[in-house]
């Protein structure tokens, strides 16, 4: 090519320019029309007037043209351009390509499709560009829908770090007491049972005082298993703070409560806690305050009041028990 281009140069470039047969224009970057070789001024012909490229485009090839002299885009496209032949005028199908020759001028070149594999050859580059930007098209709805999963596991797992306690997965304390407003209000519209049992862990000071966080931890942990695996699927159950537990059971009567509490307790007692590397195991007792919801006498705190009372009452009893609040 560099020969060829030196060969040129020392020629009257004008004079090759004037006799081939594609359209050649030096435009602006406003699309002015600068200058042009003769086979250009078959489309001048049909309008004289025009100084602009743009003038012999559709609006909306326009719009295309325009686009790619701000781009500097050196793709080829293909328009249709007005020519007279004769005294007749035509429309003609270019392939056509802008070159930037220097700050202020690109040179615009329109060569006609004048062959079925020529016009071939241009659809066929057109529709590769079509199919790429299909691919694009789906990579991009892809990564959009990957996004869109990832965020949706990012939301879950921060509405279970909002909801769930980290040491036993037991409802945490603001869900649990939540969850006790919303069945008060229920047991109120509907004048529906609703009973509640507050579990307590035995001794559990002397756990951790004796054995160390780490074990108390682990006590922690299995009485919130049990808890969670002898309860009926309606009930839900919670950590309310420390060695605490909250227990909710809707559309149950004390007496219901009151025969969970004795499973619960013999669950617990007959638990065994391995401490120092499984050399030594440790028993576990629980004590339980029921009470159940008194319509138009009780609100959510009162009720949980009774039942805390009725703990402390399980526990001066002895521990290992349950009390049902008067």
């Amino acid at each position: 090519m560099k020969p060829l281009v030196e060969l040129i140069s020392t020629y009257d470039v004008g004079n090759l320019l004037e006799n081939i047969h594609a359209m050649i224009a030096l435009v602006e970057y406003d699309g002015t029309l600068v200058s042009w070789n003769s086979a250009f001024g078959s489309c001048k012909k049909l309008f004289p007037a025009a100084n602009k490229l743009g003038d012999f485009f559709s609006p909306s090839e326009n719009g295309q043209f325009i686009s790619r002299l701000h781009l500097n885009s050196k793709e080829h496209w293909v328009v249709k351009l007005p020519v007279q032949i004769g005294e007749e005028g035509f429309s003609i199908i270019c392939d056509c390509v802008l070159i930037p020759v220097s700050k202020e001028h690109a040179l615009f070149i329109a060569e006609e499709v004048d062959s079925a594999s020529a016009f071939h050859e241009v659809v066929e580059r057109l529709n590769r560009q079509v199919k790429l930007f299909q691919i694009e098209s789906e990579v991009t709805k892809k990564i959009a829908r990957n996004k869109q999963i990832e965020m949706e596991a990012v939301m879950v797992q921060a509405q279970e770090v909002a909801e769930i306690d980290a040491l036993t997965f037991l409802l945490n304390r603001r869900m649990i007491v939540k969850k006790l407003q919303d069945e008060v209000l229920r047991a109120e519209r509907y004048n529906s049972l609703l009973s509640i049992s507050v579990v307590d862990v035995d001794h559990f000071k002397i756990v951790n005082d004796t054995y160390g966080h780490p074990v108390g931890d682990e006590v922690l942990r299995q009485v919130a298993n049990q808890l969670q695996d002898h309860i009926r699927h309606p009930d839900l159950a919670g950590r309310y703070g420390g060695e605490e537990f909250l227990i909710l059971l809707p559309s149950s009567n004390a007496n219901a409560a009151a025969e969970q509490a004795a499973r619960l307790c013999k669950q617990i007692r007959e638990m065994a806690v391995h401490v120092n590397q499984h050399q030594q195991t440790i028993g576990i007792t629980i004590s339980i305050g029921i009470t159940q919801f008194k319509n138009g006498v009780d609100t959510w705190d009162t009720l949980l009041n009774r039942a805390d009372n009725a703990m402390y009452e399980a526990k001066n009893n002895g521990r290992d028990r349950w009390v049902i609040a008067d």
